[in-house]
Formats: structure tokens, sequence, C-alpha cells
């Protein structure tokens, strides 16, 4: 095979790419822009409240993307059996990934009975424990509407359909402002519930997307050559083993770097609400940047595994490096403007001038992650593509718990080498843990290509 790669063919890459990504990109914002009306409608009614959603937010997170995590398994299957002309497996593939999360989900709201006491055992002030509580019991609660939705989501992305996502995903933004702001101010006879308020409109929701979402697929003309719902597939278990075996360390890598964030909010409880309310704002406008490089990585799985379910090793290589041209081109815009803007981010949040003090000087390090983030992003799509998924487990293992996390404890929480570097020594930790994961996943999509080109059937 020819494994030149010509300025035309890297063009029409990249503008396909581009054309699958920005449906994703908007979904994606669309998504966490949830999350950041949830902590600024909660910051504005108190930044104690805005603390209590925050950690909330925190624990019950890595949950969430636990299920999505082994959803994510779903699109690179079904972008293969599209690209290997095998459509007629996809609505199979759908059902199981439906049950696999549905059962999943059953655990999460089993967690409910374990989450809540433990937090009696976490040292944090009274009235922020009582708001994350209930906060966290809504969203639990949400768990089965989310595994729904994420299947459903998936199995479009990978028939490369994204604008559905994309305008279900902005809908339910839609309705998650106005939810928010009744339910934490007590509108229209209904109690004041601060910040569970934001926990209630996010179950809400979610169960809305899922239901809206199933109702397209069902009647979307441009889907229904798949019959995804005319026919009922019972659960089969060698099917979800081998979803499971995509998509589990998949979800793992999404638990190891989310929970490293959650991790360090329930740390930083110790030095105030404050410092965890200006924690929370850098986080959160990080994760809205972060939706940039990552609609670009989910682009890039679908494309990988549609050129390897086409036997079309070449065409993969290149979708990876149009992927990271992108990332590193949007991580040097928003990176600037992070730093430049800073302190008018910060004020977006709260009016408290402490808590928008320490939230401007941890965006500085909130920029400089950007790019180191946005390719690590790349690269892990890139293997998740490649159905490598293993690799990227062990790798982001390594990363964030062997690296980010000892180092962010070492200058966040102790006076080893340097004073207590509190909340600044764990965002020093997150570079380090994303640096070193940008490195090692790169060199595993390297090592992935080289295989590919010489057997592509094998991985097809």
């Amino acid at each position: 095979m020819n494994q030149t790669i010509t300025k035309q063919a890297f063009l029409t890459e990249m503008k396909t790419l581009l054309t699958l990504a920005w449906p994703l990109l908007i979904a994606q914002v669309t998504q966490t822009l949830m999350g950041v009306s949830d902590t600024i409608m909660a910051g504005r009614y108190s930044y104690t409240d805005m603390a209590a959603v925050a950690i909330g937010f925190s624990i019950t997170m890595p949950v969430l993307m636990f299920i999505q995590g082994v959803t994510l398994g779903l699109s690179p299957i079904i972008s293969r059996l599209q690209g290997s002309k095998q459509t007629n497996k996809v609505a199979n593939a759908l059902h199981q990934c439906i049950w696999l999360s549905l059962i999943l989900s059953a655990f999460a709201l089993l967690l409910i009975f374990v989450v809540v006491p433990l937090l009696e055992n976490i040292e944090m002030e009274a009235a922020v424990r009582t708001i994350t509580v209930d906060y966290i019991i809504y969203i639990l609660l949400a768990a089965p509407g989310f595994a729904l939705y994420q299947s459903l989501r998936n199995c479009c992305e990978g028939l490369s359909s994204t604008r559905p996502t994309m305008i279900i995903m902005f809908a339910g933004l839609l309705v998650n402002i106005p939810a928010n702001y009744i339910l934490i101010n007590g509108l229209f006879g209904l109690p004041e519930m601060g910040g569970a308020g934001c926990g209630l409109a996010t179950l809400l929701v979610i169960y809305v997307m899922a239901f809206v979402t199933l109702l397209y697929m069902m009647i979307a003309k441009k889907l229904k050559q798949y019959d995804l719902f005319t026919k009922f597939h019972w659960p089969k278990l060698d099917l979800q083993l081998s979803q499971l075996k995509i998509g589990l360390p998949i979800a793992f890598t999404i638990v190891f770097e989310v929970t490293l964030f959650g991790v360090v909010a329930v740390l930083l409880a110790r030095f105030g609400a404050e410092v965890v309310a200006s924690h929370q704002i850098a986080l959160n406008f990080s994760s809205l940047m972060f939706m940039l490089p990552m609609s670009i990585g989910m682009a890039v799985a679908i494309r990988i595994g549609y050129s390897v379910g086409n036997e079309d090793a070449l065409n993969a290589k290149i979708s990876v490096y149009c992927a990271l041209v992108c990332s590193i081109v949007i991580a040097l815009f928003t990176a600037t403007m992070t730093v430049i803007l800073s302190t008018e981010i910060s004020a977006l949040y709260t009016e408290n001038q402490g808590v928008i003090m320490i939230a401007s000087s941890l965006l500085f390090f909130a920029a400089l992650f950007q790019f180191s983030d946005g390719i690590q992003v790349v690269s892990a799509n890139a293997l998740r593509g490649y159905k490598d998924t293993k690799a990227m487990l062990i790798l982001s293992f390594v990363s964030y718990w062997l690296v980010g996390l000892p180092v962010g404890i070492i200058l966040g929480l102790t006076d080893w080498f340097f004073p207590v570097m509190a909340a600044k020594g764990f965002w020093i930790g997150f570079i380090s843990g994303l640096s070193c994961a940008a490195v090692l996943m790169f060199w595993r999509v390297k090592v992935i290509q080289k295989r590919v080109a010489h057997d592509v059937k094998a991985y097809a």
C-alpha cells in the first residue's frame, strides 16, 4: 500500500473530520454548559451552594462518566459495521449496548445507599454537606435515563449522524437553565431548593433528552435502513462481553481522569468553601474549553473506525494527523484567551472577590494544561477508533494516579519542597499527569498505526 500522505488527501480528510466534529463540538459544549450553568446559578445564589454543587458534581461525575465510557465503545463498533457494509448488525449492537448500560445504571442507583453515609465522615461545613447529599441523590436517580441516552447517542454518532446530538443537547440546555432558576429560587409555589435544585433540574433534562432521542431514531428517514427498532433483541452475553472488552477500558480511562479532579475537590474541602469554589470555577471553565479538542477526538474515533472497517489504513493515519493539527491550533487560541480574560471569566461565576482572586490565579494553570490535554484526548480517541483500549487504560492510570495525583498531594498538602500550595499545587499535578498521558498515548498511537499498516485486515 502507498503510505505517502498527499496534500489533497490531507485536506479532504480534514474537511470530512470537521464536518463530523462541529455538531459534536456544539453538543459537547452544550453538555458542559449544563454543568457551567449549574455552577454559575448556584454561585449567584451563594458560594456555599456553589461549593456543594462542586463537591456533589465531583462525586457523581465519575459514576456517569463510567456509564458513558462503556457506551463510547459502541461508536467504533457501529462505524466499522458501516465501513464494512454490515449494516444489518447495527440494531443488535445498539440493543446490546442499551441492555449493558441499563445494568450499570442499576448499580449507580445502589450507590445512593453507599455515598451518602460516607459523606458524614468527610470534613466539611454542615450547610455544604446537606446540599451536597441532596444534589448527589438527584444525579444518581438520573443514571438510567443517562444510560439510555448515551447508548442512543453513540449509535447515531457511529453512523456519522452527529447533528441530532447537537440539536437535542442544545434543547436540553434551554430547558436546564430555566429549570435551574425555578428550582433554586423556589418560583411558582415550589420550595426554594438552592444548589440541590440544580440536581433535580439535571435529572428532568436527562430523561427528556433520552425520550426525544429515542423518538427521533424511531422516525428518522435516514435511519430507516438500519431497522433499529423493528425487531427486539434480547441480551446476548457474547456480544455484551465483546462490547465490554472495548468499552470497559474506555470507562476506566475516563474515570481515572475524572476522579483525579473529584478527589482533589474533596481534599480541598479542608481549606474552606472559598477555595473549593475557586477550584470549581477553574475546573468548570477548563472543562468547557476541553470540549473543543474532545469533539475533534470523538470525530477521529468515528473516522478511524470507518477507515479500518473499509481496510484503508492510510486514511485512518491521516485522520489522526488532521485531528492533532486542529487540537493544537485550538489550544493556542483558548489558552491565550484564558490568560487574558481570567478575572472576567471568574467574575461570571460569582461576585465574591476572594473567590475571584483565587480562581483567576488557577486559570493560569488551566491555560497551560490545555496543550497536553488536547494531545492526550485526540490520542486516546484514536486508540478508541483502533479498538486498542487496554493500553489506553494502563497509560491513563500511570499518568493520572501515579504521576498527577502524587505530585498534586505533595505540592498541595505538604511543605516537603515548598510551603503548602493548596489548589495551585494540585493544578501543577494536573499538568504533570496530563503531559505524561499526552506523551505515552501518542507513542502508543504510532505503534498501532505501524501494526495496522502492516495488516489492516486483522483490525477490520
